[in-house]
């Protein structure tokens, strides 16, 4: 028996929707960022590369709610989705005041690390066009009852962008549930978003508020603690020695308190080196239990941003499909772990390389 019971293909216009913020990314390849004298430019955003894998990896029928200003960076924010095949027709636009006074597109330079050095990530994204969005700016019952959605997914950055962004969350969430849409939810803690709104303290408010209308909740080692408040035992704080069984251990917890979610994944990863991470996952659903993922100690990392948001798109590809949860949980931490052996934050892997992956299959050049 499936894990979730998604509403059929045929009744609805999307696989998959994502809710979220779609910020330019500047790289600077194997160099600083405050060093850098050129930068390559990706689009990415925590929710968006959720939608964009499923789309490009896994070939699902995609689209972002979002906002963006209309000026150049804006439409090559756009340029780049199209180019991922996510659908845009649900982007709201905002007009361009000249300087960014009302609203402005997201920046984010982030640096890959390399060894002891470990990843960088400088986000410009204040006042953004998306942090402005409102209750009742998105017309959800149009979207998920009208055009039909079988999947919808966000998470814990795009209701840390502002004050309103938890209220379109919610709204967005009710709605979906209502019309049998399943909802996805990547808790996602990133300090900095928090930092100057209330912190720990005031993200955890927010997603515990949230929670309950969550049908699969998604996170990493660090998540469930800083998002809900539940601890991981036996976890350093240097996340070297991670335990499956401390993680199941507190999955138990999570699904004691909120009594609705359907299934629960976490990822595992710990930091040997920026270049070399030990890399798993474990899931729990209710028709099913615990199953956990085929773990790869020493995993060598090229970009390791994404490699959470492309774990959640193969998980969710499994669960779609109506895959078992060791299946789901596998093509998850497959698809996470090739995403990071390619620069950008979204992934650049196939899905005859995530099946074989999966299936135990090796680093072979393939002719």
């Amino acid at each position: 028996m499936s894990a979730v019971m998604p509403k059929s293909p045929g009744r609805c216009a999307y696989d998959v929707v994502s809710l979220g913020e779609v910020m330019l990314r500047l790289d600077p390849g194997a160099g600083r960022i405050h060093t850098a004298r050129r930068f390559e430019v990706w689009e990415g955003g925590g929710e968006y590369n959720v939608a964009r894998g499923l789309r490009r990896c896994f070939g699902l029928r995609a689209g972002i709610v979002t906002a963006l200003v209309d000026n150049p960076v804006g439409r090559l924010v756009e340029d780049l989705m199209l180019q991922g095949g996510v659908d845009t027709s649900h982007v709201r636009w905002v007009e361009d005041d000249g300087i960014g006074r009302r609203a402005r597109n997201g920046l984010n330079f982030t640096e890959r690390g390399f060894g002891v050095r470990g990843a960088v990530g400088a986000s410009d994204r204040g006042n953004t066009a998306v942090s402005q969005l409102s209750p009742g700016d998105v017309d959800w019952d149009h979207l998920f009852g009208e055009l039909g959605v079988r999947w919808f997914h966000t998470g814990g950055i795009f209701v840390g962008l502002s004050s309103s962004t938890p209220e379109v969350a919610e709204e967005a969430m009710r709605a979906a549930r209502r019309h049998g849409t399943i909802v996805s939810y990547d808790l996602n803690y990133r300090p900095s978003l928090w930092k100057g709104v209330g912190g720990q303290e005031r993200a955890r408010e927010v997603n515990r508020r949230l929670a309950p209308l969550v049908d699969v909740m998604i996170g990493n080692e660090e998540d469930f603690t800083a998002c809900l408040g539940f601890e991981v035992p036996g976890v350093d704080e240097h996340l070297t020695a991670l335990d499956a069984a401390a993680f199941a251990q507190m999955i138990e917890t999570a699904t004691a308190t909120y009594p609705d979610l359907v299934v629960v994944a976490t990822t595992m990863r710990g930091v040997r080196t920026a270049t070399v991470n030990d890399w798993g996952a474990v899931a729990w659903s209710r028709s099913e239990g615990f199953v956990e993922a085929t773990h790869r100690p020493g995993l060598e990392v090229f970009d390791r941003v994404g490699g959470g948001d492309s774990f959640a798109s193969g998980l969710i590809y499994g669960l779609l499909e109506g895959e078992a949860l060791e299946v789901a949980v596998d093509y998850g931490a497959a698809h996470g772990a090739l995403a990071m052996t390619t620069p950008g934050d979204t992934s650049m892997a196939t899905r005859a390389e995530v099946e074989r992956l999966a299936a135990g299959g090796g680093a072979r050049v393939q002719r």
